[in-house]
């Protein structure tokens, strides 16, 4: 599958969190974005396909803390 070209603009902080982010998991950048958003997709159940049925969004940050993912 091609992948769509898009020109990002972000915050540098925003980037060099992303960046530290990504050499943590052992991606790219462009890796970790992807991962990023796919993983937010999947949460809000906004991605295609019924293996990614509508889930419930999670209230908070405690949720992700406590487990509830």
């Amino acid at each position: 599958m091609a992948r769509k070209q898009y020109p990002l603009r972000i915050d540098p902080i925003i980037w060099e969190a992303v960046q530290h982010w990504a050499d943590d998991e052992m991606r790219s950048a462009n890796g970790q974005v992807e991962w990023i958003l796919r993983d937010a997709l999947k949460r809000y159940g906004r991605l295609p396909g019924k293996e990614h049925a509508a889930h419930k969004p999670l209230e908070n940050q405690d949720d992700i803390e406590n487990g509830a993912v």
